[in-house]
């Protein structure tokens, strides 16, 4: 009698089992004609956001190097560069910010800077058709340390945290045909150009009235950028400013153009080269070697580097 319960038990749980199996099938084929039906209607992601993080060091040393050279260098240098956009019906809203930093240390010339850079943007734009946006525009540029000029005994202090800072406000007119391209034009900009150390105000240091900390400026701007996938896995990033001066020699455009190629090795090995060049023509401490005339240069810097990076 007890076989015959226990095998009825048996029986009866498989049945319930093959039962409770049948109606979850069933219940998630409903569920996945609900979702697929009411794909289209599902809450859209209107905020992206991500960035990448990059560092690279590098370590040199020599011993008994009949070739000559520094016997020890070190050099080490980070960049993050995050972005958060918001992309509703006409509205677009785009935030970007770029920080760098490196430092080289050889024994004969010490610790100096390499690196430095705060790059702050936030756009905001109305779609009033065929790829133009209604636009204004916010731009914040700095650094974060000391930077010195240096000569064969000494050095000398050329600027600090906001010493200087560009801030930058803009309305006008952006054009953006894809997600790769914009181009952003004001001809109406007002530029701050803000020293806020005492030392290099009493200079006069970048354009600023001597004793003063800031200086006012009105002018056309024009901004453009590119972010292309030239290749797998190697992606160019070249941003374009150009500002003119209604005040004070419109013709003498400052330019502030900065490049990065990067080339993904494997997922957290990359390699980077970087090219920024800037031309201010109120920044005149370089001198002309054979006039001895002092005067505004085109400023170059390049940076190449191997190391760790983290995309998110």
């Amino acid at each position: 009698m007890m076989k015959k319960i226990c095998l009825f038990a048996a029986l009866l749980l498989a049945v319930n089992v093959t039962y409770a199996q049948d109606e979850l099938k069933k219940a998630r084929e409903e569920i996945a004609k609900k979702i697929k039906r009411n794909d289209k209607d599902t809450t859209k992601l209107y905020w992206k956001k991500g960035g990448t993080f990059n560092l690279n060091v590098n370590q040199g040393s020599l011993t008994n190097w009949a070739a000559g050279g520094d016997k020890f260098s070190l050099s080490a240098g980070a960049t993050l560069s995050v972005f958060a956009n918001y992309a509703k019906g006409k509205h677009a809203w785009d935030n970007t910010l770029d920080l760098a930093y490196g430092y080289v240390k050889t024994t004969s010339l010490g610790m100096r800077k390499s690196d430095d850079r705060i790059d702050l943007t936030t756009k905001y734009g109305y779609d009033v058709g065929k790829n133009w946006y209604l636009s204004g525009l916010v731009n914040v540029r700095t650094q974060f340390a000391n930077g010195y000029l240096y000569n064969d005994t000494a050095r000398e202090l050329v600027s600090r945290f906001f010493s200087p800072a560009y801030v930058l406000f803009s309305p006008g007119l952006d054009y953006k045909p894809n997600k790769e391209f914009s181009l952003f034009l004001s001809p109406v900009t007002s530029r701050l150009v803000i020293v806020a150390s005492d030392s290099l105000s009493a200079m006069g240091a970048y354009g600023v009235d001597t004793g003063k900390h800031v200086k006012s400026e009105f002018g056309a701007y024009l901004s453009a950028n590119w972010n292309k996938e030239i290749g797998k896995n190697v992606v160019y990033k070249t941003r374009l400013d150009l500002f003119s001066n209604y005040r004070h020699n419109p013709g003498n455009i400052d330019v502030f153009w900065t490049n990065v190629l990067s080339l993904k090795v494997n997922k957290y090995l990359s390699a980077t080269v970087s090219l920024d060049m800037i031309y201010d023509d109120d920044v005149r401490v370089f001198e002309n070697k054979e006039t001895g005339v002092m005067g505004p240069r085109l400023q170059l810097k390049q940076v190449i580097g191997v190391g760790f990076a983290a995309i998110f």
